[in-house]
């Protein structure tokens, strides 16, 4: 859960403060920042204006729900995708539809740029949770969100209309830049 206090994010933590201090790289729905409060029930970051007008973190209001995430440490398991905490763009809810103990989240994109980099079984991270596409076609993508994802994480309270944040695969986004510039090294 979080508050605003003009551009400070203030967020409710429990699991995640521990060994987080001052200074530290903290996703908040996917979004890579820097603690700049620590107490016992909270941490706080500074949002910049970059931030704001690339991610939905500007939008959040007291009270959400959010996801959060401590990053990699060196020598650790990989489980799911390469996720850096660098949002690529935003999403829009679709639909969310429950099927048994799972449900299908559908997220619409409207960045060009973001459809080459979505694959069938590829990965993407909505709101920080590293995610399988599930289906694909020209302007929507579908996850399957199971039971424990629902369970763990905010997705389970998206509705249609809702604004996510999307992180795309980090190789993908390497091979688009290589090809890019014609193959070239230097």
């Amino acid at each position: 859960m979080l508050g605003r206090e003009g551009i400070r994010l203030v967020v409710s933590a429990h699991e995640v403060l521990d060994g987080t201090a001052l200074g530290a790289s903290v996703a908040v729905n996917g979004a890579c920042l820097t603690v700049v409060e620590r107490a016992d029930d909270r941490l706080a970051f500074d949002l910049g204006s970059e931030t704001v007008a690339r991610t939905t973190l500007g939008e959040l209001g007291d009270g959400d729900l959010v996801n959060l995430e401590r990053p990699l440490r060196l020598g650790g398991l990989v489980g799911g995708h390469l996720v850096q905490g660098h949002v690529d763009g935003v999403g829009v809810v679709g639909a969310m539809t429950i099927e048994g103990e799972t449900a299908r989240l559908r997220i619409e994109w409207r960045a060009a740029s973001l459809g080459a980099l979505l694959i069938p079984q590829g990965s993407v991270a909505v709101d920080g949770v590293s995610l399988t596409v599930a289906a694909l076609d020209s302007t929507t993508f579908d996850v399957m969100l199971i039971p424990h994802t629902l369970a763990q994480t905010n997705l389970r309270a998206l509705k249609a209309g809702r604004r996510v944040n999307l992180e795309m695969d980090m190789i993908g986004k390497y091979v688009q830049r290589f090809l890019a510039v014609g193959g070239r090294s230097s």
